[in-house]
């Protein structure tokens, strides 16, 4: 199928990273290239495009996509290694960097992948399809105790111990397959009451999955903080999430950014010479209208938070 993804909040992600004429600009998510060709239309042809994506797939759809642009250059990485990727392209700073988190339409869709609980496929959910680690992998072969640990600290499920204890039961008959079979014995361990309420039972623990597989949380932090020390003077990062998980690890990582001395109350001079590097621009997430939302169902979780590298003195 095609790569094809709807970006979310694209408007207003576009006008907080205020892409300009003859600008450096960084899409760490490339993804379907919604916000991608939207800098490209804004930075002419003396500014450059980089985008980013651990995903193969993207990578080809958006070397097909944008060949006719000199200016845009597509890198097959993990966003992780944004200062190693652009200091190897020959740039020290850069005007703007942009994330859009998480799993997108063409993943959930394809159904190859094994990202969606509302299809039967081969257990994947690998964002790079060159790693080995699988979702299958985890829920066969990782201890009980761990399993649930994951479904609770990165699904935020409340069954998560139920859900891990029917997972190993059902493993010991044969190992678990594909998204329906796993699907099937979480609809097993929460309760009935509980499955008549809120979202589609299987997905925080598919949400926890696809983290834990990607490792989706343990690099966010460092990442936004090397993007941030990429930035020129002025230049802007904006960070879309979708779930409380990322917001809150882009909240906090901003705020301290945002800090200036750290010293303890009452101490006479600032010995920790610790300067503010980021203007928050966003003191609360912007989130999508709700025309967005109707139009594209899975907006609605969607928040849009932005920075501004603040000058050194």
């Amino acid at each position: 199928m095609d790569y094809l993804h709807q970006p979310v909040l694209l408007k207003e992600a576009i006008e907080f990273l205020d892409p300009k004429s003859g600008g450096v600009y960084v899409d760490a998510t490339l993804g379907g290239g919604g916000h991608f060709s939207e800098i490209l239309k804004r930075i002419g042809a003396d500014g450059k495009a980089i985008g980013i994506d651990r995903d193969e797939d993207a990578v080809k759809n958006a070397r097909d996509k944008f060949s006719a642009f000199p200016n845009a250059v597509i890198i097959h990485d993990n966003f992780k290694n944004i200062k190693r990727i652009i200091h190897n392209l020959g740039f020290q700073g850069v005007d703007g960097v942009i994330f859009d988190l998480g799993v997108s339409s063409y993943q959930l869709e394809e159904k190859s992948r094994g990202f969606s609980y509302m299809q039967d496929a081969p257990l994947d959910m690998r964002m790079d399809k060159s790693q080995k680690l699988t979702a299958r992998d985890v829920v066969n072969n990782l201890e009980k105790k761990e399993l649930a640990r994951i479904i609770k600290e990165y699904g935020e499920e409340r069954w998560a111990d139920k859900i891990a204890e029917f997972i190993c039961e059902r493993r010991k008959i044969k190992p678990i397959e594909r998204t329906g079979e796993l699907v099937d014995i979480i609809k097993a361990a929460i309760p009935a009451r509980a499955r008549r309420q809120g979202p589609h039972p299987a997905k925080r623990t598919f949400q926890a999955l696809r983290i834990f597989v990607n490792d989706e949380l343990e690099i966010l932090s460092q990442s936004l903080k090397d993007a941030v020390e990429l930035l020129k003077p002025g230049g802007r990062i904006c960070v879309i999430t979708f779930h409380s998980l990322e917001d809150r690890i882009v909240k906090h990582t901003f705020k301290e950014l945002s800090r200036g001395c750290i010293c303890p109350k009452g101490s006479p001079i600032c010995t920790c010479n610790r300067e503010k590097e980021l203007k928050i621009l966003t003191p609360k997430p912007i989130l999508p209208s709700r025309d967005e939302v109707e139009a594209n169902p899975r907006a609605r979780s969607a928040k849009l938070r932005a920075g501004e590298k603040l000058s050194s003195k």
